[in-house]
């Protein structure tokens, strides 16, 4: 898709189910204009915590918006 942003979000996890963030964790970078862009961030950022077995990070892509 032509204009989408990428988006790399995640965090520390209260408990390993990944449903609630531990408060002040959490963690936003892009945006990225292409999904290689957001995966070499992802990469960075999940390498830095891969021993912190509650933290994770996912890469989200942001819809296209229309204007009428």
């Amino acid at each position: 898709m032509s204009g989408s942003n990428f988006w790399v979000i995640g965090g520390e996890f209260g408990s390993m189910n990944f449903h609630k963030l531990v408060e002040g964790s959490a963690q936003v970078q892009g945006p990225f204009k292409s999904r290689k862009e957001a995966e070499d961030a992802w990469k960075v950022v999940s390498e830095e915590n891969r021993h912190r077995a509650g933290v994770r990070f996912s890469i989200v892509e942001e819809p296209n918006r229309t204007t009428t």
